[in-house]
């Protein structure tokens, strides 16, 4: 059992000492990351490349949802580029156009990989990827069409020299018969097509180290037109999608519901539920319930770990079998906590977040997928892995909930603090003043020569004298 401790308290530790190095590489908010929202999942997750897949306990997962990604953390992440953003696809990185998109995000993963394929030689994998989303239907007037240099007040003027692969793919997937209302400029000069979550598309490529590219022009604008006008049309549903909320009423009780959606009209497959919640909402485990179509849903694997006040949060995990073309609701209840008044934030009032719920599955596709299509398109297998032909594997991540916790008046310790310490000061200055102030008494003195001199001169004068 010590030997055991002690294995846990190094992986804590090495835990500990990576987020605060991040923190200082990124120049983020993770060295807050802590034992209170730092837990260890059983089944969600598992180590990346040649790591040991099955020993769950050296996985840690942690979430800040109150942090968010800015430009200090932009910077730096750029930094750790080839090229930085002198060159290549980073040009199109400029901080005030990413952060006034609708969506933005920004990651790193770090994997160990073999060099070669006796895997003699392991080596270090570091990839970053950005996610942007614009919405230029509403700051187009009304319009779809777009370009890089509207998005991104850029264009591309070359490779990055040290990039052996450097591409831009633009989605013209046909879509109702509208491929021949898109028009794309400059004409691509090869196009690419790939199952993309069980769905086919179709990509116009831009091969930014091709010398035909840049022959025309210096730079390129990749752009994006339509022929007529278009509607803002709804998107299509996926097959798996959630959402989360809270409910009830008062600052005592209160009750966390999950939608999960199967819209899959004939297929059925199971998701893995992954729920972690701060410690001072008290869950009432036995509360739990999972309906789906009217019917009690039980879980096929449950892993739950309770909290520990100001030490761990709750952990639940669960693998739920989803029907098609169902609806499953899960919900719990919980007691609030009444939190020491130093254990408040700066703005209780606004409210404590609680971090995503995730989802993972691997859902069934309605394209089956060939092996040499997946060894062909390389960039889309390790953006979206594919575990086989007949499904993709999703991770999906709820919105993060607001609850607001019973909270102090803090404006009486305010004015409490102010009057004691006027009085503190007031008194504390009087007795001051009274130990250590001496008085002396200054004689009058009558003056000299030079002013009886000039007092005779101003009698005669008539002037007062001095």
């Amino acid at each position: 059992s010590n030997l055991w401790y002690l294995f846990l308290h190094s992986v804590d530790k090495a835990w500990k000492e990576l987020s605060n190095i991040l923190s200082g590489i990124f120049c983020a908010s993770l060295n807050f990351i802590d034992s209170t929202n730092t837990v260890t999942p059983t089944a969600s997750f598992k180590p990346l490349g040649l790591a040991n897949g099955t020993d769950h306990h050296l996985l840690r997962y942690a979430v800040l949802p109150r942090e968010v990604v800015c430009t200090e953390n932009l910077t730096p992440w750029k930094k750790l580029l080839p090229c930085g953003s002198k060159a290549g696809l980073a040009v199109l990185l400029k901080a005030e156009r990413l952060f006034h998109s609708s969506y933005h995000s920004q990651a790193v993963h770090i994997r160990p990989v073999c060099r070669d394929a006796s895997c003699l030689a392991v080596s270090w994998e570091l990839r970053q990827t950005l996610t942007v989303v614009f919405d230029t239907f509403s700051s187009g007037q009304g319009k779809k069409d777009w370009s890089l240099f509207k998005m991104f007040s850029r264009t591309l003027t070359d490779a990055c020299p040290l990039a052996s692969q450097s591409k831009v793919y633009v989605d013209i997937s046909p879509k109702n018969k509208e491929k021949e209302l898109l028009e794309v400029t400059p004409p691509p000069v090869s196009v690419h097509e790939a199952i993309v979550q069980g769905d086919k598309r179709t990509y116009a490529v831009y091969d930014l180290l091709s010398p035909s590219l840049f022959n025309t022009s210096r730079s390129l604008n990749v752009q994006l037109k339509w022929k007529r006008p278009q509607d803002s049309s709804e998107l299509p549903t996926p097959v798996l999608h959630a959402q989360r909320y809270v409910s009830g009423y008062g600052l005592q009780t209160g009750e966390i519901s999950t939608l999960i959606y199967n819209t899959h009209p004939y297929r059925a497959f199971p998701v893995i539920l992954l729920e972690t919640v701060p410690w001072y909402l008290r869950f009432y485990v036995h509360t739990l319930t999972i309906i789906t179509k009217g019917k009690e849903n039980k879980p096929s694997y449950i892993h739950y770990q309770p909290a520990q006040d100001r030490r761990r949060p709750h952990l639940l995990e669960m693998l739920i079998q989803l029907p098609a073309n169902s609806v499953t609701k899960i919900t719990i209840q919980f007691e609030r906590a009444l939190l020491k008044w130093t254990e408040y934030t700066p703005d209780p009032n606004h409210g404590f977040y609680v971090s995503s719920s995730v989802l993972s599955a691997l859902v069934p596709s309605v394209i089956a997928m060939k092996d040499t299509d997946v060894e062909q398109s390389p960039l889309f297998t390790s953006l979206f892995p594919s575990s086989d032909g007949s499904s993709y594997f999703v991770r999906l991540y709820t919105e993060p909930l607001l609850v607001n916790l019973p909270t102090p008046d803090f404006s009486m310790p305010y004015n409490v603090i102010c009057l004691t310490c006027t009085v503190v000061a007031v008194c504390y200055g009087s007795f001051y003043n009274l130990l250590t102030r001496t008085f002396h008494v200054e004689e009058p003195s009558r003056g000299g020569l030079a002013k009886r001199l000039a007092n005779i001169i101003r009698k005669f004068r008539g002037v007062p004298p001095l």
